[in-house]
């Protein structure tokens, strides 16, 4: 396959570069494909109609655009911006509210949520609904990472008194419905009886939160054990494009990754986790690594630390900080008493063993020693105060 550039495409088409940008970056261009920050277009490639004058051709009337939910609500998991040039994109941005959000929403997905939780903070009482409402969820969770419980828990009240005072449209209670999906699921909490379906909500979202809504559901469906159909969703959602927005493209990697340890399909794992590392390396969006370090079978172990060691260490001190906030809700509210004394590498050996790996499966994963693997198993089980293996799934995350 011959490609083109985007400045070749342009003058070919008799259009300016930007709109051929444009064209690529909605998906409108058949087999395009990207080398690093540039898009390639294939040389037989055909022009994309311009909407209006198509419904002119054909006897019909354009359709109106739909109203966009609460307009700069999480303008950055919303954006598909190339990877590496995140930082570029905010600073392109108008001053103003959608700027201080988006750069709220970059500290805190770059894992710097004391630098979030300043920024948010300041529009906690915003006029704006949308503006108001990002920051009390990116200050919820940035708190969570810091350890300040009554802070998290005092923003997502305040998520539900901004949604009961705006008027009951079918776009604000899919709002509604993606926030209280989202917590309960990523908190591990039961969803409340009174939930919007799924299939009601989600061709209400814009998206890229469309995108990151579908990888809460696939995370649902992980809790569920029905890891064929959670990781049938990824494989779909990515191939339809959400790889373009890459915060939600971050997290639906990283839960096939969790569904292909719980199906021992480590090459597929692998691969998951890999891309998602090609997508947020360049611009330092390593928090949903650390978040999702207890689910990820010792797979960073096993694949990052010795590439990236020191991304790593920085990936594991997320996972320490957040973990810790993560349990202080959950064991609560659930009653369950998931493991709050082990080192990281002591709770994925664990993950991998109440998952019915052998200590020789395990030693070969993670790169080291199966008298290794039994040494951290000892001292997980004395630590949690049990004798045997079997008894380690009670203390694990699912």
């Amino acid at each position: 396959m011959e490609y083109m550039t985007v400045q070749e495409a342009a003058k070919k088409w008799k259009i300016s570069d930007r709109l051929v940008q444009k064209y690529c970056a909605e998906g409108r261009i058949d087999g395009i494909r990207k080398f690093g920050k540039s898009w390639g277009i294939p040389s037989n490639a055909v022009k994309p109609q311009d909407p209006r004058r198509e419904s002119e051709r054909s006897g019909t009337q354009p359709s109106r655009p739909q109203p966009e939910v609460f307009p700069g609500f999480m303008p950055l998991m919303n954006t598909p911006f190339e990877p590496g040039r995140c930082v570029d994109f905010i600073n392109e941005m108008e001053d103003g509210p959608k700027k201080e959000i988006a750069l709220a929403e970059y500290h805190y997905f770059s894992g710097q949520p004391e630098k979030a939780i300043q920024e948010a903070e300041l529009y906690l009482t915003y006029p704006d609904a949308a503006f108001r409402f990002s920051a009390c969820l990116i200050y919820a969770y940035a708190n969570l990472s810091v350890g300040q419980i009554q802070h998290a828990r005092y923003a997502l009240a305040e998520i539900k008194n901004t949604l009961a005072a705006n008027e009951e449209t079918p776009h604000v209670r899919a709002i509604e419905a993606f926030v209280v999906f989202a917590s309960s699921v990523l908190l591990h909490l039961p969803l409340p009886e009174k939930m919007l379906p799924t299939q009601e909500f989600l061709p209400l979202l814009p998206p890229g939160l469309r995108a990151f809504a579908l990888y809460v559901q696939a995370h649902y469906l992980y809790l569920k054990e029905d890891y064929g159909k959670s990781v049938g969703i990824v494989e779909a959602t990515l191939g339809m494009g959400a790889d373009r927005y890459p915060i939600p493209a971050i997290y639906l990697h990283l839960v096939a990754v969790m569904d292909y340890m719980s199906l021992k399909q480590t090459e597929q794992a692998q691969k998951h986790l890999l891309a998602a590392w090609e997508i947020a390396r360049p611009d330092d969006l390593i928090e949903g690594f650390g978040e999702h370090h207890g689910l990820l079978g010792g797979m960073l172990e096993a694949v990052i630390k010795p590439g990236w060691p020191e991304d790593f260490k920085r990936i594991i001190a997320i996972t320490y900080r957040f973990s810790a906030g993560w349990r202080k809700i959950h064991n609560p509210a659930t009653g369950h008493d998931v493991a709050d004394d082990l080192t990281t590498t002591e709770f994925a050996t664990a993950m991998l063993a109440a998952r019915g790996w052998t200590n020789q499966e395990i030693a070969e994963h993670m790169n080291i020693s199966a008298h290794t693997v039994k040494r951290y198993i000892s001292t997980v089980l004395q630590k949690l105060g049990i004798r045997q293996r079997q008894e380690l799934k009670k203390y694990m995350l699912k």
